[in-house]
């Protein structure tokens, strides 16, 4: 069964660097993103970010309540 993030951390920037899952694991920005990539997590895909860097988004479903930027932090 897929997981789905459900908590960020955030640097002092404000920038995402890294998540907890659905069952509790903490993975760093590096191993989420290979997690999606991988298929392990459900609601999000990996992009390219102008400097080439991978850049995780959740999945377009029109709710703001759910992008990355707006879950909880741990």
């Amino acid at each position: 069964m897929a997981e789905y993030f459900e908590r960020v951390r955030k640097n002092e920037d404000g920038d995402i660097v890294s998540f907890q899952t659905s069952s509790g694991k903490e993975l760093s920005y590096e191993e989420a993103v290979a997690a999606v990539e991988s298929g392990t997590i459900q609601g999000a895909n990996v992009g390219k970010a102008r400097n080439g860097r991978p850049v995780i988004r959740g999945n377009a479903d029109g709710d703001p309540n759910n992008n990355l930027d707006n879950l909880p932090t741990f």
